[in-house]
């Protein structure tokens, strides 16, 4: 891969879009490229006023909204280290990893902010919220003057006006360190991810080469957390990188707004996480399925596909009707409504990643992707399987190549852990790669349940066929005193509205346990089954935190 700087990559995409709009705040204000670039100018003097210097480390901890984009691309276009925070972290959290990071400086919203305490964070410099950049704290008085003087030094530097022309980033390598990212999985710890510039560059080559169609009058909507690696490469970078006009989810993207804003935006790409699919396959499309008429449909070859056409065309509607692709990604998508979409010939694709790749490592076209699997190895990428059979018997996916993170920042010890003696990256997954290349994944090394007799148990497998059960929202698989336990989130809603009082509701939950086990195999049956009565709690990619729920 040849290196080309991806500051001057934004340069050039801002000078080029200038009277174009950039980002919005889903029913607030519109930026436009010249707007976004006027404020990350301001910025940049602020820093330059405060003594911030390359390389320096600055936070941002915020819900989704136009200005965490400006922020995020104010700090790295100026030669500074953005590190982005998810805002579902415990304030505790929060403390603990702007210390650190070492970051200068913190960019918050105001409901962060309530619940922090600079003296909690004491190497900070200043405390901004990021809504309209007001100073909260401030330990360096540089930083209020140049707040209070900003306009005056912006037209001091640029007397005359701000033309597209005076844009001059800096200009990063390849090596660089662009990104501190904390990874959020279900592990329980957090570790500081450090992206280089290479990484942002290979990921924005392969967006423009598997999504050419997007340009200067696409539209998208950002509703993945700015601060997690797929949201902000896929929703954000790529798109004003691109010159499209990205618009924020600003409040909680429950699956009601976002089916809202899809109607109204109607972007050109949607991107998703596996979860908010299938809530939407079950709330929209397996009602209708599950009636008697259809269901009779169903079974008639050439009546079959009327009903599927009606489907498709229903979903594609739903979701804005303009869109060239549905691309899942984050976490296990459920294999009843995959092979669903698939039948219907839905345009969707489940790709592959993870934070320390920034995040994409196997992706294919819809047309073109096999069932369950999540597609090849992205360009500037090589995936093996450490097997003694990789097409049939699972081993860990290793990964090499171009979007591969430096390592975790100041813990040597982690990433000597993960990677091999011949420099591979050791994802933790476990999964097969068949003759033609494509990835399936079958689990993860450390959620994996060694069997009585030795076989290796993917808890992922067995919860796949308990979510495809009714009335089942989520399930987690646990090892519990030697036998496996299933712990189901039901759909108590629906139980109710089909006449079922919680207690019967429940014993209808527990009562599948015999018809569960008859589809699993003997070393994989469950000794028991327990109702949850709250949902599971989740990272910010929708995923379990599995951590909280093992027993043994």
């Amino acid at each position: 891969m040849e290196f080309t700087s991806v500051n001057k990559l934004y340069q050039e995409a801002f000078k080029k879009n200038w009277d174009r709009p950039a980002i919005s705040n889903y029913h607030g204000e519109t930026l436009h490229y010249k707007d976004v670039a006027r404020r990350m100018e301001k910025l940049h003097i602020m820093f330059e006023e405060c003594g911030l210097e390359k390389g320096h480390k600055v936070a941002i901890c915020s819900r989704n909204q136009a200005n965490w984009a400006v922020t995020f691309l104010a700090i790295m276009t100026y030669g500074a280290v953005p590190v982005p925070l998810l805002h579902e972290f415990k304030s505790a959290n929060i403390h603990h990893l702007v210390n650190h990071s070492e970051a200068k400086i913190l960019f918050v919203d105001d409901v962060i902010w309530e619940g922090l305490s600079e003296s909690e964070m004491p190497d900070l410099q200043a405390i901004i919220q990021v809504n309209t950049f007001k100073i909260l704290y401030a330990a360096d008085e540089r930083i209020v003057e140049a707040k209070n003087h900003l306009n005056e030094l912006f037209g001091r530097k640029y007397p005359e006006a701000f033309e597209p022309q005076m844009l001059d980033y800096y200009e990063d390598s390849e090596d660089e360190l662009a990104v501190i990212n904390y990874t959020s999985g279900t592990s329980g710890f957090s570790k500081g991810v450090m992206i280089p510039y290479r990484a942002i560059l290979s990921n924005l080559q392969f967006a423009k080469k598997v999504l050419p169609q997007l340009n200067d009058k696409s539209r998208v909507v950002s509703m993945l957390p700015c601060a997690h690696m797929y949201g902000l490469m896929f929703e954000v970078l790529y798109e004003l990188s691109a010159g499209c006009h990205v618009h924020f989810l600003s409040r909680l993207p429950s699956p009601k707004i976002i089916m809202q804003a899809l109607s109204e935006v109607k972007p050109n790409i949607v991107i998703a996480v596996p979860l908010v699919i299938e809530k939407i396959y079950k709330s929209k499309v397996k009602p209708v399925l599950e009636k008697e008429g259809i269901k009779f449909l169903m079974k008639v070859p050439g009546l079959d596909q009327i009903v599927l056409n009606k489907v498709r065309t229903e979903l594609i509607n739903a979701f804005g009707g303009e869109f060239i692709e549905v691309i899942i990604g984050g976490a296990a998508f459920n294999k009843e409504v995959e092979a669903f979409f698939k039948r219907m010939n839905f345009p969707f694709t489940v790709g592959y990643g993870m934070t320390e790749c920034a995040p994409i490592i196997t992706y294919d076209d819809w047309k073109e992707e096999k069932l369950y699997s999540c597609g090849k190895a992205a360009p500037n990428m090589e995936v093996r399987i450490d097997s003694s059979d990789p097409s049939k018997v699972p081993g860990e996916i290793q990964i090499k190549g171009a979007n591969v993170f430096l390592g975790y920042y100041k813990n040597d010890d982690a990433t000597r852990d993960v990677f091999t003696d011949d420099g591979w990256f050791r994802t933790g997954d476990m999964g097969i790669l068949d003759a033609d290349g494509s990835l399936f994944i079958k689990g993860r090394t450390k959620c994996m349940i060694l069997g009585p007799s030795g076989q290796n148990i993917y808890p992922e497998e067995v919860e796949t066929v308990l979510n495809s059960q009714p009335y089942v929202v989520e399930s987690l698989v646990v090892e519990d005193n030697g036998g496996l336990t299933a712990l189901i989130y039901p759909d108590f809603q629906q139980g109710a509205k089909d006449g079922m009082s919680q207690d019967a509701f429940i014993r209808y939950i527990e009562g599948l346990l015999p018809e569960l086990n008859k589809e699993l195999p003997n070393y994989a049956k469950l000794k028991k089954i327990e109702v949850m009565s709250e949902d599971f709690e989740r990272t910010p990619k929708k995923s379990i935190k599995r951590y909280l729920y093992q027993r043994n």
